[in-house]
């Protein structure tokens, strides 16, 4: 029962950053700090992340995307994971940073919202 305990519970902290193309007001916003479930998915942090930045975007339309050490990271693959993958010595809180724009559509398959991650979930359950 532990052990089921841990797993659903499990969370990683997260510091947010707003890459620094994307600041348009001085002084720029502080990072934002997250908990996020190991087992959820980095665009379903948007609700959150969103409002904390909206006042500091370019005019545009958002695509929400995340990179670490400037390596985009995948929506798809849980949170958990990628922070297993890319922390061989795991960082607490972990640093990444959030894009609005630019999206690279040529690395990464687009998200088009909350329906597409759940898809993508039920979608890796069948597999």
């Amino acid at each position: 029962m532990d052990a089921q305990k841990y797993l659903w519970e499990g969370a990683i902290p997260l510091q947010i950053h707003l890459h620094e193309s994307q600041v348009t007001a001085l002084p720029p916003p502080p990072p934002a700090l997250i908990l996020a479930p190991r087992i959820g998915y980095l665009p379903l942090l948007a609700p959150l992340i969103k409002p904390y930045f909206s006042s500091t975007l370019p005019p545009g339309v958002d695509t929400i995307w995340f990179d670490y050490n400037g390596l985009p990271l995948k929506w798809y693959i849980p949170t958990g994971v990628l922070f297993d993958l890319l922390c061989p010595e795991p960082e607490r809180p972990w640093n990444i940073t959030v894009h609005f724009r630019g999206y690279p559509g040529n690395v990464l398959i687009p998200c088009e919202g909350e329906d597409y991650v759940k898809w993508s979930f039920i979608n890796s359950l069948k597999e």
